[in-house]
């Protein structure tokens, strides 16, 4: 008796089973390749026990040792949180999860009087449950990930209530946008005709530049405190900077971003003549509340800690050694991200988003009307259309996403680096060189990489990478 080939059972399987088993087979194999560029980093976090001698004379055994160990817990809960992710996924794939959901969806839509003809209304539920299911088994990696792996590495500074409250919030910041922007997407898509993917992309278009504005202003203070920099020599520095390069600059913010975290950032946003610039107080040497020896020091700070219910909530911890940049750091830190502005980075990742945003719907409007998409999935009656947006924007491109996303991550390095050399061009090589080295000391960075991980994962060229461009002309 002849035993089929596994060849000739794919080809008799029917369209949608080749169609499940491909997704669910695609998502184990990026897996497997992510846990072994992760074995492949964290491998190099076991055995490089000793600073290399590049790196001797820019970083201490101690906090070379910090990072590492740091690294390497980073590395475990990355190991552990991506597999029950990825079973979960498969899980929920085999066992008909989404249908399931969908169905119950129905049904609370049906109690509220809405029938199976109010399908938007229906979406809208399946949406809000999906999310709070997600933020739901979401939630003890998150407990995990700041209250044991940042709060013993020292960055930390939450309570278990301003945790929860916070968690809360963004739940429900995120379905205020996120129920109603829904909503009118599958308005649009329903009533859009056979041109409907030209009126979505330009919706979407419209909702993110909307967002980008708003962001900073009305939902960003939601969550942390924005207070003006102080008048003082950096803001005018800043300012200075600013004109010389003809950035629009209107406004400069300190964010509390200490109430929550050590880490520091800063960034820009704003659309034509009305730029603004955001520095976290943990960026700042003179305004970081981390540099206090005692909590109540900070009462007392120039930029105005009230004592709010907040401040209650949110921890002061002592540290041994100053955290930040000192103003010429600063500057020069910003002299980088202004390079992204001033070399059209900004908008080159705004067209290339774009532009990918309206291949997405294209092909989304090709391929909606394809019913083996939705069997494949377990619908076999019906053709939501938000299932359609889950189903081929999630599982149908993924590997298109795999593939864009490793070329944006290439892009990314290259922007940086240019970014770094217009730092450069305005005289700030060396205050950069020692404002990376601080940063990367006080976020415990580790800069040592595969090169394999490094290539596929750093959006931002790995340390010495970076301070081997400015070495050159770091006197000038």
């Amino acid at each position: 008796m002849a035993v089929p080939l596994p060849g000739a059972l794919w080809a008799e399987a029917p369209l949608e089973t080749r169609i499940f088993c491909s997704v669910l087979l695609f998502s184990w194999a990026v897996y497997l390749w992510e846990a072994l560029l992760a074995w492949r980093q964290r491998t190099v976090y076991k055995t490089t026990t000793h600073v290399p001698l590049e790196l001797g004379p820019i970083m201490d055994s101690e906090t070379f040792e910090k990072s590492r160990l740091y690294q390497l817990d980073k590395s475990a809960f990355s190991f552990w949180s991506g597999l029950y992710s990825e079973i979960e996924g498969t899980v929920i794939l085999l066992c008909g999860g989404i249908p399931f959901l969908w169905s119950v969806s129905g049904e609370l839509s049906g109690r509220a009087g809405f029938g199976p003809e109010y399908e938007i209304v229906q979406s809208l539920m399946f949406l809000l449950l999906a999310t709070l299911f997600s933020a739901v088994t979401g939630l003890p990696w998150s407990l995990y990930n700041t209250f044991v792996i940042e709060e013993k590495h020292g960055f930390n500074q939450q309570t278990l209530g301003f945790f929860f409250k916070d968690a809360l919030k963004k739940f429900v910041v995120t379905q205020c946008i996120l129920l109603p922007v829904t909503s009118l997407l599958l308005y649009i898509i329903k009533i859009g005709g056979d041109y409907f993917f030209i009126y979505a992309w330009l919706f979407t278009l419209v909702v993110s530049l909307v967002l980008v504005t708003i962001y900073a202003d009305y939902i960003a203070p939601l969550f942390d405190k924005f207070i003006p920099l102080p008048e003082g020599e950096l803001k005018q520095q800043i300012e200075t900077m600013a004109k010389s390069i003809d950035f629009p600059l209107t406004k400069v913010y300190v964010v509390e971003g200490s109430k929550r975290s050590s880490h520091s950032n800063a960034y820009f946003y704003g659309f034509f003549k009305n730029k603004r610039i955001v520095l976290f107080d943990t960026l700042l040497e003179d305004y970081s509340a981390l540099n206090k020896e005692h909590p109540e020091d900070s009462a007392s700070e120039p930029l105005g800690h009230e004592g709010d219910g907040e401040d209650v909530e949110s921890k002061a911890k002592a540290k041994n050694k100053k955290q930040g940049c000192k103003n010429e750091e600063v500057l020069a830190v910003l002299g980088h991200e202004l390079g992204h502005w001033k070399l059209g980075h900004t908008i080159k990742n705004i067209v290339i988003s774009q532009m990918n945003s309206f291949l997405c719907f294209f092909l989304f409007a090709v391929l909606i009307g394809r019913k083996e998409l939705f069997a494949a999935f377990g619908f076999y009656d019906t053709q939501p259309t938000l299932i359609g947006l889950l189903i081929i924007f999630q599982f149908i491109f993924s590997p298109y996403n795999e593939v864009l996303s490793f070329c944006l991550t290439v892009l990314s390095r290259r922007f940086e680096f240019q970014a770094d050399a217009f730092a450069r061009e305005l005289g700030k090589a060396k205050d950069l060189y020692s404002a990376l080295i601080k940063l990367n000391k006080d976020n415990l960075g580790f800069p040592v990489s595969d090169w394999l991980f490094s290539m596929w994962h750093y959006s931002h060229p790995p340390l010495l990478e970076r301070l081997q461009a400015l070495k050159e002309s770091k006197q000038d």
